[in-house]
């Protein structure tokens, strides 16, 4: 092989490792702990044990995390319990409080003293959420560059928090300390906060500590408002085991979370508490200013304006009314006239005292009161014909006001 020949082979390798290679865009989600760039962080409680001076030996481990409150503020007022046995469960609940309380206490003063980043999460149960954010505000006593985070670990409100209650929760440590926690939370549930992020506008947008104990979360990342993880849960019990662990850090057992950033230690400490919120990305179907969204059929939109109506149709009605009268007097004539011609005896009786009427009563205005005091007196012929019963019946039941009603009609009246 000539030495052009090589340089080409070389120059083709070098370019075949290159694309191959994971890019930057996606390094952060492709086990990034094994770039010795990034930073680490540690987060646990109560019940792990570990060496601080031991732990922060490790140059890249840049803070701690630790648990806090848990749930609902325990009513610690056991002398008014009056049985005994409620009562000594509530004497634990308070001593493992207190216990627990100057733990926490203690290693955050100790953390912060060996240089690193201090924060702190609630464990968010089911129970008010204004509580349970003033519980945690009283048990951690947050100073402004420390983390705060919410820990609801999954979409399940029978065991945690619900969604709805976090934005309450997130609204009420906003209120009292002017700055925004960090969500932790596992893929499922931070999914279905970035496919509903118009629905919960808030836990969407906060710094997402993500879990999740794979090497590779590019397929999944729930990129909705989230761009990238603050943190993400790469290694705990879940994935560790006595001989292999992502990453076991120095004075700690395998159980002990392990955190990596997509940043450096030095950034890492310029952004820490992250406590502002990510920047808000509308939906890819988000609706256009004045464009109105397609609705639902099988849903009852009780805010939504009411239809426009056009009014100026009613212009046209009266001539709509007085031509659909015309057509019904029309169609009423024809049947009339389909029945064949009027029995005579019908027409000798309503003619006879219309006539009557009239020679009798000259001089008077006629009226529907005058034609119905006629049309009550029929002049009926000798015999005693059906027809003369449906003239009579059909005139009390127009003009009789005491509403007794018509008399019987003839059958083949009813025929019709």
């Amino acid at each position: 092989m000539t030495i052009r020949a090589q340089v080409f082979a070389l120059a083709a390798l070098v370019t075949a490792l290159l694309s191959s290679a994971p890019s930057r865009a996606d390094s952060q989600f492709q086990t990034p702990w094994s770039n010795q760039q990034r930073a680490i962080v540690l987060d646990g409680y109560e019940h792990n044990s570990f060496n601080l001076p031991e732990i922060v030996r490790d140059p890249r481990i840049a803070a701690f995390i630790h648990k806090a409150s848990d749930g609902m503020p325990a009513t610690y007022h056991c002398g008014r319990i009056t049985d005994a046995k409620d009562q000594e469960i509530c004497r634990r609940i308070w001593r493992n409080y207190a216990v627990s309380r100057e733990l926490y206490q203690t290693r955050r003063v100790l953390a912060k003293a060996l240089g690193l980043k201090w924060g702190s999460y609630h464990l968010a149960r089911p129970g008010n959420p204004i509580e349970q954010a003033n519980h945690f505000i009283d048990y951690a006593e947050p100073t402004s560059d420390e983390l705060m985070a919410i820990d609801i670990e999954d979409n399940d409100p029978a065991r945690f928090m619900s969604l709805a209650d976090g934005e309450i929760f997130v609204a009420q440590i906003k209120l009292r300390t002017g700055r925004y926690p960090v969500l932790y939370t596992n893929g499922t549930t931070a999914k279905y906060i970035a496919d509903h992020r118009l629905a919960l506008p808030v836990l969407s947008r906060l710094p997402l500590w993500y879990a999740r104990y794979e090497a590779d979360i590019a397929p999944h990342f729930p990129k909705g408002n989230w761009q990238d993880y603050a943190l993400w849960q790469f290694a705990s019990q879940n994935n560790c085991s006595k001989t292999r662990c992502p990453y076991r850090p120095n004075g700690t057992n395998r159980d002990i979370d392990v955190n990596i950033a997509d940043m450096t230690v030095a950034e890492l400490k310029r952004a820490w508490p992250f406590d502002t919120l990510v920047p808000a990305i509308p939906p890819d179907d988000m609706p256009k200013p004045g464009e109105r969204p397609a609705l639902p059929n099988d849903i009852l939109m009780a805010s939504m304006d009411p239809p426009l109506v056009d009014y100026s149709g009613f212009r046209h009605m009266p001539g709509q009314l007085i031509a659909a009268a015309e057509e019904l007097a029309a169609t009423v004539h024809a049947y009339i006239d389909s029945l064949g011609e009027t029995p005579p005896a019908v027409d000798t009786m309503a003619t006879a005292s219309v006539s009557r009427m009239a020679k009798t009563n000259s001089s008077e205005i006629l009226t529907l009161e005058t034609i119905g005091t006629s049309l009550r007196e029929p002049v009926a012929p000798p015999d005693d014909h059906p027809d003369s019963r449906m003239i009579a019946g059909m005139v009390s039941f127009c003009f009789d006001e005491t509403g007794v009603g018509m008399h019987p009609l003839p059958a083949y009246v009813l025929q019709h």
